[in-house]
């Protein structure tokens, strides 16, 4: 019986052509060998497994290959390639950080540094793992680094770059490896799997890619292992069982449940996936993903975002056309909150159950939103908040097409008519949904310098019953949270004039309204200094410091619109002016008292002179 060997080692690729899914650096280093212009050092980071190591090995045997090839791959056949391949290459030398990472082993590496190679042009250190060395050790290993013997070529590689002393980093040339790419993955599977004579399916393989999570070092252990357990049928199905990994169509099946807003359909779906041992955090992320991919499929241009196999791409496909844009959208942001609510819940399940049910819901909220009302029918079964409460009524009506008149006191301009006429049966479905206008007038005897004005007030829908029906404003309102809108400026082509005193007078009652609110800060800007009336209705206000500045800016809005409703001038504007106060240094020392005295008095000067004064300390 032979000894098996891993994928991973028997597959170990030999040459920079065989390098999975490091284009960009394995072509660098065939162009330095080409022109050559290789470095004194290189430093390979990246995550594990994407084949640092590998291409440390490759880069020291092709160095040394007495036969390049012509796109400067080693040859395989010469003495150096041989030994190499052998493991007794005296000019390559690998040393393992992770256990050799004291003083005394740097310092042992130095001592070999010294000897030129006996055969060939370089010798080659390739340094694994270098950022356990200690700080000590690095420090030993700077000058070498720094200036090594034009025959000493050093390879450093690590998955932690940040743990590496930045004066190491500055004397090596960086690479760094990119995670491999979920269809390079695949394809270097399916290749091993046909010289092994292993069946299997694209989606397996994509699954295994998927787990491995860009390094190809893990994809091919789980092929190894999921080829042992399937007994070389590498299917889809073999590789959910054997890796724990949740199906796909446990996600297209709640989406569709989600869809129909079949919420017990929705919660048995979840309690199945409980009992097979999946965490619910996982679940959860699996479906924000889910929903990320139905997301990309809506648009033909985004399809290459998804790291899928082309079977799983049309259902994919199938399943966004059944869902809208906006219903993605608001079922992502619910599943994302669930996961970052799910680690601190002492309830996780019912987080994610709530999650589901409000997910269920979200189809009936936006048809209330955007059909219902628009034929101006309320679906019962939509949502039970939009069910209209039926009452006994001996007949069915429909409100008249023609405006109907109202006389309302001016003040009480926002409430409904005590009563609207109603007239002529109808049949039962409602006839004219749209918001109808209520045309309404304030009496001329209401107030003095009151003119006759037209109100709008929206015609309340009614039932069948005679019930009345939620406004389209009303009823679209319960449904979203909308946040607090900032303050607008009130606008108008009313240009009253007025002149400084009646500004005084409304800017001082704004004042003292300010301060029964309780903003004694605003109180203080505006009845520090009075403003100043300019052209064109400028209104100029002195402050003294920016903190002032800001804070009149917070309150502008407000004070605006009080002056402009007050003046009956809306091209009032404000603007500030910045007095800088300088604070007057007080005088503690003779000498400052004197030369500030003969500042105003230059002869005191000549005075002190011509008698021989001097200043009493």
């Amino acid at each position: 019986m032979d000894n098996f060997i891993v994928s991973a080692r028997k597959y170990r690729p030999a040459t920079f052509q065989t390098v999975v899914g490091q284009l960009h650096i394995t072509g660098t280093l065939k162009n330095a060998i080409k022109n050559n212009q290789l470095a004194q050092a290189f430093l390979f980071c990246g995550p594990r497994g994407v084949g640092k190591t590998t291409c440390a090995r490759i880069l020291a045997k092709t160095i040394n290959c007495k036969n390049l090839t012509e796109d400067a791959e080693a040859c395989g056949v010469c003495d150096s390639c041989i030994s190499f391949q052998n493991g007794n290459s005296f000019n390559i030398h690998e040393l393992d950080a992770a256990s050799n990472n004291s003083v005394e082993d740097i310092r042992s590496l130095i001592e070999q540094v010294r000897i030129p190679p006996q055969a060939g042009k370089y010798k080659i250190y390739i340094i694994d793992e270098v950022h356990m060395l200690s700080q000590a050790a690095f420090n030993a290993f700077l000058k070498t680094l720094e200036e090594p013997p034009n025959y000493a070529i050093f390879i450093l590689a690590t998955t932690e770059k940040h743990k590496i002393l930045p004066t190491i980093l500055s004397r090596c040339q960086i690479f760094d490896f990119n995670r491999i790419r979920v269809e390079d993955i695949a394809g270097h599977l399916k290749e091993i799997a046909v010289k092994e004579g292993i069946s299997y399916d694209e989606d397996g393989l994509h699954m295994i890619a998927q787990k491995a999570d860009g390094g190809l070092r893990d994809a091919l252990s789980m092929f190894d292992q999921i080829v042992s357990f399937s007994n070389k049928n590498v299917s889809y199905r073999a590789v959910i069982d054997n890796l724990n990994i949740l199906d796909y169509d446990y996600y297209f099946k709640l989406t569709d449940s989600i869809l129909e807003q079949d919420v017990a359909a929705s919660l048995l779906i979840f309690d199945e996936i409980l009992s097979n041992g999946f965490d619910g955090n996982h679940f959860i992320t699996g479906l924000a993903s889910h929903l990320r991919n139905l997301l990309v499929s809506k648009d033909s241009s985004t399809l290459k975002l998804l790291e899928v196999s082309e079977g799983i791409r049309q259902k994919y496909n199938q399943q966004a056309l059944a869902a809208s844009a906006s219903f993605l959208i608001s079922a992502l942001n619910i599943s994302n909150q669930c996961d970052l609510n799910y680690k601190t819940s002492k309830n996780q399940r019912l987080q994610v159950e709530l999650a589901l049910i409000k997910l269920c819901h979200i189809p009936s909220v936006i048809n209330i939103a955007t059909e219902g009302l628009s034929e101006g029918l309320v679906k019962k079964k939509l949502n039970p908040l939009t069910e209209v409460q039926k009452s006994p009524a001996p007949a069915l009506h429909t409100i008249t097409e023609k405006p109907l008149q109202a006389e309302i006191p001016a003040a009480t301009t926002t409430t409904v008519p005590p009563a609207i006429k109603i007239s002529e049966p109808a049949p039962a479905e409602i006839i004219n949904p749209a918001p109808a206008v209520v045309s309404a007038h304030v009496p001329p005897n209401a107030g003095k310098d009151e003119k006759q004005s037209r109100i709008n007030i929206p015609k309340p829908l009614l039932s069948n019953s005679g019930t009345l029906i939620p406004n389209l404003n009303d009823l679209t309102a319960s449904y979203s949270k909308k946040e607090d809108k900032d303050p607008e400026y009130v606008s108008g082509d009313s240009k009253q004039e007025f002149d400084s005193d009646t500004l005084l007078r409304h800017w001082n009652m704004y004042a003292e309204k300010t301060k029964k609110e309780g903003k004694i800060n605003i109180f203080t800007i505006l009845t520090a200094n009075p403003p100043a009336l300019l052209d064109n209705y400028q209104i100029e206000v002195v402050i003294e410091n920016k903190i002032q500045d800001n804070l009149l800016n917070s309150e502008r809005v407000d004070l605006l619109n009080y002056l402009r409703v007050e003046l009956k001038n809306f091209s009032i504007d404000l603007k500030t002016k910045l007095i800088e106060q300088t604070v007057k240094r007080k005088l503690y020392t003779s000498t400052e008292k004197y030369q500030h005295m003969v500042q105003k008095n230059p002869n005191l000067e000549e005075f002190k002179r011509r008698f021989n004064l001097d200043l009493d300390y």
